[in-house]
């Protein structure tokens, strides 16, 4: 029997490494570590396991779809952001070659949009997910996993903090491209005018994550939410970074761009970037995800459920990865029949995902409320 080819763009980078780690680990697929330098590819499809490849490949390329086709692939993962102001051309031509197509993005737009593609997918016969990531891949599968429980869910409001590892320069970037932006987000039942990290306030988790600071982010989310969950009046998204010295820079920066002083701070992310990584000793190995979600329970009594994803040892840039190791395995397996293009919401289980991070230095944790939680 065949092995299913699994090409991984951007194989050998943060995102791509841990997902070719665990692809590789499944005996129905055949692993292509994809990037444009050959060397680094085939160096990185060496260390990961016999029978992986490393190919040299570029998706701007217009052979693309004939490089696809020329390697048998079967599904890709793409993983080469950021996603902001990209189009589909990916998505496009894995349509055009005949194979499946998962990505990572979180860019809020590109995510929401890629319904565009259903059509076309479904009358193909293949699979497109976009936002198999931490947003909304995971936040839909918490929100999904204690629904259940809710008579009506009414309020979803959950958000990010990193530990100090400084992430990959399109990630930055992506972070970068809404700082000090407006954006829309459901609150009250109003879609009201927000801006990228500002709303600037602390927020609880367990130890040793403990109290962080966090600004608001323009994510999936905030658009996917109000209509898969049409009875929720209030959705938001807050993220925050490990270092409080670079969030509160973050904060200031967003300022100098509402305020028109800055047009853009895309083009000073290299800069960024590398003050970042050189402040690291300063931050925390651990970073942690909450989602609170409130409402009332069968008897139409108030209830609340706050669920934490707490990360050590520098694991928290591996959680965004889990979406896409849970789909490229249930597709190389022959256990997902779904067919078309959609965003990532409520196609992975909450079990499903956590199944993806075993092995890491994550757990999660569920209360009732964050009273007994230090704002130390």
């Amino acid at each position: 029997m065949s092995k299913h080819t699994v090409l991984v763009l951007g194989g050998y980078g943060n995102f791509g490494q841990p997902i070719c780690l665990a692809l590789a680990r499944v005996p129905s697929i055949k692993l292509l570590v994809g990037g444009r330098d050959l060397a680094k590819s085939r160096q990185f499809a060496q260390e990961v396991a016999a029978g992986s490849a490393g190919i040299r490949i570029d998706h701007t390329s217009p052979d693309f779809p004939d490089v696809l086709a020329r390697h048998g692939v079967n599904t890709v993962v793409h993983t080469a952001g950021p996603f902001q102001g990209q189009e589909y051309n990916v998505a496009r031509a894995c349509l055009r070659a005949g194979c499946h197509y998962i990505d990572l993005a979180d860019a809020r737009d590109f995510v929401a949009g890629i319904t565009s593609l259903d059509s076309e997918a479904r009358a193909k016969n293949l699979l497109v997910v976009s936002g198999a990531s931490s947003v909304p891949g995971l936040s839909s599968a918490v929100v999904n996993h204690f629904l259940p429980e809710f008579g009506r869910l009414q309020t979803i409001r959950h958000g990010i903090s990193t530990g100090a590892k400084t992430p990959g320069i399109a990630t930055m970037r992506a972070v970068l491209s809404y700082c000090g932006r407006p954006f829309r987000r459901l609150e009250n039942g109003k879609w009201v005018v927000a801006y990228g990290w500002q709303d600037l306030h602390r927020r609880r988790f367990p130890e040793p994550v403990g109290a962080r600071w966090f600004g608001s982010c323009d994510v999936p989310d905030l658009e996917l939410f109000p209509k898969y969950y049409p009875a929720v009046s209030t959705v938001t998204f807050h993220a925050g970074l490990g270092i409080t010295a670079s969030h509160f820079a973050t904060w200031l920066l967003s300022w100098f761009v509402r305020g028109g002083i800055i047009r853009n701070l895309v083009a000073l992310a290299p800069a960024l970037h590398a003050a970042s990584r050189k402040a690291e000793p300063l931050g925390t190995v651990y970073s942690g995800m909450r989602v609170e979600l409130t409402g009332m329970d069968p008897a139409g009594k108030p209830m609340k459920r706050l669920w934490f994803l707490i990360a050590g040892s520098n694991h928290g840039p591996q959680i965004p990865c889990g979406a896409s190791i849970v789909l490229a395995t249930k597709l190389a397996t022959g256990q997902l029949a779904l067919r078309g293009a959609t965003p990532c919401v409520g196609l992975v289980s909450l079990e499903e995902y956590m199944t993806a991070l075993a092995g890491l230095d994550i757990h999660q944790q569920t209360v009732s409320d964050d009273t007994g939680l230090s704002l130390a």
